[in-house]
């Protein structure tokens, strides 16, 4: 039986000039932006990083709209190409970077890396999402008062999903693998308001350690505030 082959090399359209501008449209509160330019700075990719003001206020959501639809952040555009939702600029990211290793070239292992972006974007970044929005941004952002119901029902989705990846790194020090993937930096990014959002996870030993050797990586140094 003949081995599976790396994954098939990808090429920009013919239309697109491979030295066209890139900018990142972002907010550093934001940790669906922070995941995006946290992959910028790991692969030093020649990207402008323009941060956005305050998309509530009338001017600015209009100007955001214009990029995305969502009216949300982040926004990528490689010259006249537009690209919005997170984990697809990241992987856009380091499709376009040779010699990257954060997106891996072979089947399986890349496969493995998008289960766990998948996992982040349906379950882990909406539970954790929500305890950092009702504890901590919305009375920041005078957005009301706190909503018990969704706090209690987040928090139980929280200690669920911290056991499921606390499991997966008893044996691990990265989540693929033997090095940092886009899964430490899309996982993590969710975990940036854990104190602020008061988030039940610190009873996961191999989870918290396992967030600390990602707080020690330059890209999320570079991006803390």
């Amino acid at each position: 039986m003949s081995q599976p082959s790396p994954v098939v090399a990808l090429t920009l359209e013919s239309t697109q000039a491979v030295d066209a501008p890139m900018r990142l449209y972002h907010h550093p509160m934001s940790a669906s932006a922070r995941r995006a330019v946290m992959t910028v700075l790991h692969l030093g990719a020649p990207v402008e990083l323009v941060e956005v003001g305050n998309i509530s206020l009338p001017d600015e959501r209009a100007k955001l709209l214009q990029r995305n639809p969502n009216g949300k952040i982040p926004v990528f555009e490689h010259g006249d190409f537009v690209l919005w939702e997170s984990y697809a600029i990241m992987q856009y990211l380091c499709d376009l970077t040779p010699g990257q290793t954060l997106y891996p070239a072979t089947l399986q292992a890349r496969v493995d890396v998008n289960r766990w972006l998948f996992w982040c974007a349906q379950h882990w970044s909406i539970a954790l999402g929500a305890l950092a929005w009702e504890n901590c941004m919305k009375g920041m952002l005078g957005m009301g008062e706190r909503d018990a119901v969704v706090v209690q029902r987040a928090e139980v989705d929280a200690v669920r999903l911290g056991k499921v990846l606390d499991d997966h790194l008893a044996t691990r020090t990265w989540l693929v693998g033997e090095q940092v993937t886009l899964a430490e930096y899309a996982l993590a990014a969710a975990l940036g308001y854990q104190e602020q959002g008061r988030m039940p996870l610190q009873q996961f030993a191999h989870l918290q350690a396992w967030f600390q050797r990602v707080q020690a990586l330059p890209a999320w140094q570079q991006t803390t505030f």
